[in-house]
Order: C-alpha cells, then structure tokens, then sequence
C-alpha cells in the first residue's frame, strides 16, 4: 500500500473519508468503503462508519491498524513543453502525467488544459472543487498568455478583441480579453474564459494565426521562472489559497 503525502498544507480544506483514503491508498473508492464498513478504519481513536464523512487535513486516520498520516489535497505548477497532452492517457502523445515523479499520479488533472504545442503553466491536483474554481467561467479566473503571430497585429484587430469576437461555428462573443502589445506581431494577452483552442481562433476570427503560444499565469499563479520545461514543483500555501478569491488578471 502507497502513502502520498503533500508537504504543503492547504488551509481549512476537508475531504470525504472514502477519497481520503483512495488518495493515499492504492484502493478504489468502492474497496475502501468496503474497508469502512468492516470497522478497519479509525478516525481521531474512533471507528468510522460513514464513508461520506468529511476528513480535516490533519486528522489522526487509521486503516487496518497502520496510521495514515497528513492525507491531503496535492496541488504542482508544471511548465510544459511542447508535445505533451493534458490528459490522463492517450494512446498517439506522451502526457503531462508522465512528467510527474509522485504516487498515484493518475489521479491528478489539469485545471485548466493546455494544447500539445502550447508551452507554460500547467496546475496539476486532485482536489476537483480547486481545479472547479480555476476554469469555471463564473469566477473569472483570468489566464495571461504570451503570443507571437505570423502576421502583425492591427489596432483594429485588438479593439475587436478587447470586445470580443464570434469564434468559427460559436453564436456567443468571446468575453472581453485583455491585450498588451509587445512588438507588432508579440503581444500579451489575457482571457476569461477556456473555449476549445481559445487564443488561436481569436487571431484567426482576425485573419491571424497564432505561431508561439506561451502560459504565464493563471489567476495570481504565474509560472515559476525557475522551472526548467518539463520540471514541476508543489504550490505554495499562499498559491493555493489564492484561488478562493476572484483572481485578478493584473
């Protein structure tokens, strides 16, 4: 049996004492309710009958008499290279996942995918509520973007896209995007929203196409400048939390 421990502690965040269990465990959600229902785990000195009940981050669990100690949420930046897809598993490209050297890595995901040529930030967890708050449109979370076209960029293409455009086949504007000019065909960009291949079909809607794509930041997470592509670290307890607010895009 497989312990995975986060050493960074989120604050105030509980989970359900059956995903407790699955993430630091090599058994499934449905072994270990099984487990619960035999009285094998303990919680805090008391047996646990209740595989719905929440479980805080510190909390003393017990399971077949061997103690499992600071079970918890696990959050990574990661700064992706080019050729990697955001998925569990894919039978053509390498994954994300393959570049994670912890237990379990198959129970985390992005929150919020980025496309096999597209490089930078990459949030890596298991907590889907956390993940939930990143790419929901309702939080505006916004993501900052490096891009480099293959032809100038327009004034006018910018006020277009600082008001939102109709991508191909969509009836709803985009919401409105930032942009920062860098040089006239670099350019920073910040968006709301995660549409399939968001940035790219913005500049083509333009007549545009996009040539480097490049994640900085999501929210007030930016990309560690310390991190080799490939290279991965855990968040920060301040990174973490940061997603409880409305991020700023600033």
């Amino acid at each position: 049996m497989k312990l995975t421990v986060n050493p960074v502690k989120p604050a105030n965040k509980t989970l359900r004492l059956d995903r407790y269990l699955a993430t630091v465990t090599d058994y499934s959600r449905n072994e270990v309710k099984r487990l619960i229902k035999r009285g094998e785990v303990l919680v805090d000195g008391e047996v646990a009958s209740n595989p719905a009940s929440q479980v805080a981050p510190d909390a003393d669990v017990t399971l077949a008499g061997e103690s499992l100690r600071e079970a918890r949420p696990r959050y990574f930046m990661l700064n992706k290279p080019q050729g990697y897809v955001c998925a569990a598993r894919d039978r053509r490209h390498m994954t994300v996942l393959e570049l994670i050297d912890e237990d379990n890595p198959e129970r985390l995901h992005a929150a919020g995918r980025l496309d096999i040529d597209t490089t930078g930030l990459v949030l890596l967890t298991d907590d889907g509520q956390w993940s939930h708050a990143i790419t929901s449109p309702q939080r505006q979370c916004w993501k900052r973007y490096y891009v480099e076209t293959a032809e100038p960029v327009s004034d006018k293409s910018i006020e277009h896209l600082q008001r939102g455009v109709f991508l191909h086949d969509e009836k709803a504007r985009t919401l409105p995007a930032r942009i920062e000019r860098i040089e006239e065909d670099r350019l920073r960009v910040w968006i709301q929203e995660g549409r399939y291949h968001q940035v790219k079909r913005m500049f083509a809607a333009e007549g545009n196409a996009v040539e480097v794509l490049h994640r900085e930041a999501i929210g007030g997470i930016e990309l560690d400048p310390d991190l080799e592509e490939g290279e991965y670290r855990p968040l920060t307890e301040w990174e973490i939390g940061s997603v409880d607010g409305v991020a700023d895009g600033d």
